[in-house]
């Protein structure tokens, strides 16, 4: 008889331990299926489809918006072998998403080689954003200077970036395969600033330019002066071309730019 307590107690003992260990095990996939689905939609969004509720659609008064595209990446893709390309987009993708981890700001998607982040949404930071956004894309733009593609190590990346700030609206979109998407006029003239921009160069509206002049956090602007803007007319533009202390380097188109800034200010 005590023998059979002791193989019971045993048992007993045993059992407790793989009810713990697999209790470990269960929550650290958890932690791993919840920091995926972080990378996918905004906490707060994810939080409400965990629990079965619908995401209520945002307005946003204020938001700044960064689009990005690779000047030349049909020909590129052209000369290269598929996998090659998912490499290219991969490593110049992963050198991007460690550098807005350092910014206030939110990924939005990615299609191919367009790279669209927000700021002031979904997560609100008063006049911030445009400034979180222009810091986020010089950024972006130096690292380019030295990305490297790895089966073509002797080519240059032509990243093309345009930025718009303005209100915004946002919400999940679909059950499947939930999205969290932007709409409004203020997606539409960031993605047309970015289409009607220069490689290696950040084209910025109007609107832009007022905001990060009013923040006042030492950010050079360059008049490009006035363009036609599809389904926008004729718009006054800007390129971004620096920041006052900034040190890290930027493209030699970039450095001309700073040198016609300096040249205009001497003629004024």
């Amino acid at each position: 008889m005590d023998n059979m307590i002791m193989m019971l107690e045993a048992y007993s003992n045993n059992l407790e331990e793989l009810v713990a260990n697999r209790t470990e095990e269960l929550a650290q996939e958890k932690l791993k299926t919840d920091r995926l689905l972080y990378q996918m939609l905004p906490p707060l969004a994810a939080e409400q489809l965990k629990r079965g509720e619908h995401v209520v659609p945002e307005t946003f008064s204020e938001v700044s918006i960064f689009f990005s595209d690779i000047v030349g990446f049909t020909s590129l893709s052209g000369a290269s072998s598929p996998l090659q390309v998912i490499d290219l987009l991969n490593d110049l993708y992963t050198t991007f998403d460690e550098i807005i981890g350092r910014h206030d700001v939110y990924k939005v998607e990615t299609i191919g080689d367009a790279y669209m982040v927000s700021s002031g949404i979904p997560r609100r930071n008063g006049k911030r954003h445009s400034g979180e956004i222009a810091n986020m894309a010089l950024d972006l733009l130096s690292a380019v200077t030295s990305f490297r593609i790895r089966h073509m190590p002797e080519a240059k990346l032509q990243l093309r970036i345009g930025l718009h700030t303005g209100h915004c609206a946002a919400g999940v979109v679909g059950l499947t395969m939930p999205r969290y998407c932007l709409f409004g006029d203020t997606v539409n003239m960031a993605s047309r600033m970015e289409s009607t921009g220069k490689g290696l160069h950040i084209h910025v509206s109007n609107d832009f330019a007022d905001a990060v002049k009013d923040l006042n956090w030492g950010f050079l602007l360059l008049e490009r002066g006035v363009i036609e803007v599809k389904g926008k007319g004729l718009q006054k533009t800007y390129w971004l071309i620096g920041k006052e202390g900034y040190t890290s380097k930027l493209p030699q188109e970039m450095q001309r730019l700073v040198l016609k800034y300096i040249f205009t200010l001497l003629l004024e």
